[in-house]
């Protein structure tokens, strides 16, 4: 036992000493050096990819991939399991987003996932922190009927079969993760305060230990429900639509929803059996916008990070990126001006568009990026500014803006305003067939309003918080009977030439639009592998209280690797630099296609527990 390891040692070292010493200078990359520009190696995938949130997500994905699947058929599977694993971030009765490119039409389309809140709420009655957590708190779950409107236009498997892995682990369990733990720790008080509550999180009347085998029974009947209801319509000779539509009428429309009515009845919440029977998922064109030759593809409102993602990239690109160099002060100053300058527009205007008139187009505009792009000085920090003007871009008026002199305070509302942090995952998948989608789902705040909804095991979105919901009742997205509040989820697909090129989405909350834009520079300005690319230090922004405030006091924080001398030149800039731990923004999951090998390469981000893998 001894002398086998000390034998292989001096073999191993032999073979460096043969090595030429550029070999030599790669292998040590893999090392455990602080500067190395990636933690993990990209996985391939000729036959497809899956990057997610983690690990059995991942797996899940794959293993739907590997049995004949394609990529909307593993998106399920990947959503499903992610309701087991991450069950503070996404779930069955969440919310979300898709970007799906598919490769028959050549086309990229959008999926809004997004319940509306109860028509009964009433805000005015109501506190920021009721509208937050608790039996108050909510919105009509989305990402259901968008795991069946996947399936239906572009899946090939049968609802039973993708959600298999799901039902799986949620029957049978699967070990608990330690952030899944301190999640529950955090929520036990609320979680104590439902019986359905605290039977799914707090199982054996206490938080679980890492690594425990954790259950979802409750979820796991819900789950073979809709799957029974399925295969009961497939039995009777109804074509695969029809049988996915009835899995979908079991949940708005049937004993489930009557469940989740009955439950909020019951408790003195606000929805009933016809917010639920009101849902239709959305498919509608995705934001689009051009950058250095490239077709840049996302979410539209009820998005607000698709707007944002897209009009950042507008912004910089008047700017030569690559001559400043990644991760410098002048790059990173620019990049933070430009998240400014649109935040002030897109919390201005997104909004539910079935209610609200969005100017998309006049804020996708070359020329309005260009009249905005004027209140960037490269050499100084600005203040957070007014929204300016899309419908008719006046040069004057957003100056003056820039300055605070034009730009209106919301009136000030009964509710707090302090904005409430999101919990989100994200996933990119990419099949055999040349199809890909990038998907990134929510509960919005973590376990979203964090009660288990009677016996069915599903937690909803907490869409009419304060972040997702403007605190001002004059705002277009104030929280509103019937109204789909604002997300910032916003998967991307990009590309070139009529070609894939990439595909990445991240978790973040307020983050997610930000994060994406800087992991976009990375790979098509400064050309860095997917892996290089997530793994590059990153910076954050943050309004307070909010950024539906012109005025709003700006907080800067950037991950701790990068020199010294680049935090030097940002507060030289104005700056106040807030240093974080070196890994602690986002979590993004990306495909990239490399143009000179033909290879698809699937990169996963270390600071949190997200895989890739491929076959």
């Amino acid at each position: 036992m001894g002398r086998f390891p000390i034998r292989m040692v001096a073999l191993f070292a032999t073979l460096l000493l043969l090595l030429p010493p550029e070999a030599t200078a790669r292998q040590a990359s893999f090392g455990a050096r602080a500067d190395r520009p990636a933690h993990r190696p990209a996985v391939p995938g000729p036959n497809g990819l899956v990057t997610a949130g983690h690990p059995l997500a991942s797996m899940a994905g794959l293993r739907t991939l590997m049995a004949g699947g394609n990529a909307a058929d593993a998106a399920v599977a990947t959503l499903a399991t992610l309701n087991i694993v991450r069950p503070q971030m996404s779930g069955m009765a969440g919310n979300g987003f898709v970007t799906l490119y598919d490769r028959v039409s050549d086309r990229v389309y959008s999926l809004g996932a997004t319940g509306a809140a109860p028509l009964a709420v009433d805000p005015a009655n109501r506190t920021a922190d009721e509208l937050n957590k608790g039996i108050h708190a909510g919105v009509v779950p989305g990402l259901f009927g968008g795991w069946i409107a996947l399936l239906d236009r572009f899946g090939t498997m049968s609802l039973a079969q993708v959600l298999a892995p799901a039902i799986d682990y949620a029957e049978n369990g699967h070990p608990i993760e330690a952030s899944v733990v301190a999640a529950i720790e955090s929520h036990r008080d609320l979680f104590e305060s439902f019986a359905s509550s605290r039977r799914m999180f707090l199982p054996r009347g206490r938080v679980p230990e890492p690594g425990e085998t954790f259950r979802m029974s409750d979820l796991a009947n819900t789950l073979r429900k809709v799957v029974e209801a399925e295969q009961a319509a497939l039995a009777v000779g109804k074509t695969r639509s029809e049988a996915l539509q009835a899995a979908f009428d079991r949940f708005y429309r049937g004993d489930i929803a009557e469940e989740m009515a009955r439950f909020y009845a019951e408790n003195g919440g606000d929805f009933t059996m016809e917010d639920f029977a009101r849902h239709e998922p959305i498919w509608a064109e995705p934001i689009h916008t051009t950058y250095r030759g490239f077709d840049v593809y996302t979410s539209p409102p009820t998005s607000r990070g698709g707007l944002e993602v897209a009009m950042q990239l507008n912004l910089v690109e008047g700017f030569d990126l690559r001559a400043l160099g990644a991760g410098s002060a002048e790059t990173i100053h620019l990049l933070s001006e430009a998240i400014k300058v649109t935040k002030a527009d897109v919390y201005a205007y997104a909004a539910d568009p079935a209610l609200v008139d969005v100017p998309v187009g006049d804020l996708l505009s070359k020329e309005y990026a260009a009249a905005r792009r004027s209140l960037i000085d490269p050499s100084r920090v600005m203040a957070y500014p007014g929204a300016g003007n899309p419908v008719r871009v006046d040069e004057s008026r957003l100056g003056a803006q820039a300055a605070g002199e034009a730009a209106a305070q919301p009136r000030r509302g009964h509710l707090a305003e302090q904005a409430h942090a999101g919990s989100t995952t994200s996933f990119s998948i990419a099949d055999r067939f040349g199809n890909v989608v990038a998907a990134t789902p929510t509960h919005g705040g973590a376990f979203g309003t964090g009660v288990v909804v009677g016996n069915t095991g599903l937690t909803f979105n907490n869409g009419s918080r304060i972040g997702s919901t403007s605190p001002y009742p004059d705002h277009v997205n104030y929280v509103r009977g019937g109204q789909i509040p604002i997300l910032n989820n916003s998967p991307i697909i990009v590309l070139r030439d009529g070609r894939f090129h990439a595909a990445l989405g991240t978790p973040g909350g307020e983050t997610i639009g930000q994060t994406q834009f800087q992991v976009l520079v990375n790979l098509l300005d400064f050309g860095m592998p997917v892996q290089e690319a997530i793994a590059a230090p990153r910076f954050t922004l943050s309004g307070e209280p909010n950024f539906y405030r012109p005025g709003a006091e700006i907080r800067f924080r950037l991950e701790d690797r990068l020199p010294s001398d680049v935090v030097g030149s940002l507060e030289g800039l104005g700056y106040t630099v807030e240093l974080a731990p070196g890994y602690a923004f986002g979590s993004i999951q990306g495909i990239t296609f490399d143009a000179a090998t033909g290879a698809l390469l699937a990169g996963a981000d270390p600071r949190r527990v997200a895989y890739a893998v491929g076959w």
